[in-house]
């Protein structure tokens, strides 16, 4: 391995760590609970969601078990991988805005507001104001 390849993260390893980050980020757990859980520093778990650091199976599998996910979480939508299923390119890329969106703060906040409406009528309600406030930006 060259000098140059041993400092830049692995795809993978980037990914995966993205995609812990991302999953914390839902549950609204913090990176030092998270450490807490797996008895390591809030450090590590930052190396971690970087790709600085690989995760090992035994790890990784801790995570899943902490993060209440499948393994397999953590892989979807790797670079390199083939496409799961019979999904066409619309709804692949439709995935990726979405776990994106989900994973900026502003999409995280959003999100823990909506689901804590409980009347349908006025999720619906903000849906439509959403839609009408984005179409004005269109004009």
């Amino acid at each position: 391995m060259t000098e140059e390849n041993k400092k830049k993260p692995n795809p993978i390893d980037i990914h995966v760590g993205s995609r812990v980050r991302l999953r914390r980020n839902m549950l609204g757990m913090s990176q030092e609970k998270l450490g807490e859980n797996l008895g390591i520093t809030f450090q590590q778990i930052q190396k971690y969601e970087k790709g600085t650091n690989r995760v090992g199976a035994s790890r990784l599998q801790a995570i899943a078990s902490i993060l209440s996910v499948p393994v397999a979480f953590f892989f979807e939508d790797a670079p390199g991988q083939e496409p799961v299923g019979n999904r066409g390119f619309a709804e692949d890329a439709s995935m990726a805005f979405a776990v994106e969106f989900c994973g900026s703060p502003e999409g995280l906040q959003l999100n823990r507001a909506f689901v804590k409406i409980a009347d349908v009528k006025v999720r619906r309600r903000i849906i439509d104001l959403v839609k009408s406030l984005s179409a004005e930006d269109a004009d």
